[in-house]
């Protein structure tokens, strides 16, 4: 039986592996499973110099999911490529890491920090607000997203996957900047923009204002917006939003994913990623199906 799976000519052994900023570097998660498991480990977002994130609080859970306004709090390269990189290199599984910025240079500054870390695959996260354009996300405009993954793709070593914000009138002209620019895959879906209020203190859950609904209340919206884009451009996805079980995996996969990230579902199972690999194995054992690949958008 064959669970591999190829990405911009990466492969890995399985097509499961985890959102960014729901599973750190995989360092906690490590203590509950050999996170050498998965197929790939996304990382959380870096930046070129640490960023503080949001004000508290910034996370409040909601009917089938949660919303998050962290505000992409992390330690920037420097402490990156001296304690994560180390440690993700003792397992046996894929690196994938999630580049966030504030500018063009951003982006490119951290790119090129990674073309001599042993890592396999960028993951450039365009739900960032660009700040020289008034803080609209760079994956919000086509022009946008073009400009910004021809400028990564100009200097990156590794591949590179953009991924796509669903907060758009039409994700297929996104996916086709991001094709037309040179992304050598894409991963969607981002988080959603919402809003919750605190009846009681007649204020707003989130200090934000506005915050990022994940979970399983977004699956189908999700699985609808790969398929579109599945069907639209010939670069190979990964798939996100909501997946909790095997099933909701391989809805992704039969859509057209070639590989498929957990990530709100991390949360409250640290075994999720391993229970859901088992889950397509035993599938593809009960269904007589030898290779994964077969599955990939297999429903037209």
């Amino acid at each position: 039986m064959n669970t591999k799976v190829s990405i911009a000519g990466v492969e890995f052994k399985n097509p499961i592996t985890v959102a960014s900023g729901t599973f750190g570097s995989g360092m906690e998660y490590d203590e509950f499973f050999d996170i050498s498991a998965l197929g790939a480990v996304t990382t959380k977002g870096v930046a070129n110099v640490p960023w503080a994130g949001n004000p508290t609080p910034r996370i409040a859970e909601t009917y089938g999911g949660m919303m998050n306004a962290i505000g992409l709090q992390n330690p920037g390269i420097d402490t990156f490529c001296e304690r994560d990189i180390p440690f993700l290199k003792t397992k046996d599984t894929k690196i994938i890491v999630n580049v966030c910025g504030k500018s063009e240079s951003d982006y490119v500054e951290v790119v090129e920090r990674l073309g001599d870390e042993p890592v396999d695959l960028l993951e450039i996260n365009v739900s960032c607000p660009n700040v020289k354009e008034g803080g609209i996300a760079f994956g919000q405009d086509p022009k946008a997203l073009y400009d910004i993954t021809k400028a990564v793709k100009a200097k990156a070593k590794q591949p590179i996957i953009m991924k796509l914000s669903p907060n758009v009138t039409d994700i297929t002209v996104m996916a086709k900047a991001a094709e037309d620019a040179g992304a050598d895959a894409l991963s969607l879906i981002n988080t959603l923009t919402g809003m919750k209020i605190d009846v009681k203190k007649r204020t707003f859950a989130v200090a934000n204002k506005t915050a990022g609904v994940s979970g399983p209340a977004i699956k189908p919206i999700a699985v609808r917006m790969v398929y579109q884009v599945a069907n639209a451009v010939k670069l190979p996805i990964i798939g996100m939003g909501g997946v909790a079980t095997y099933e909701d995996a391989l809805e992704f996969i039969m859509a057209g994913a070639t590989a498929v990230a957990v990530g709100t579902a991390n949360f409250h199972n640290p075994y999720a990623t391993k229970e859901i690999i088992k889950g397509i194995e035993d599938y593809m054992t009960a269904n007589k199906i030898n290779d994964i690949n077969e599955l990939i958008g297999c429903v037209k």
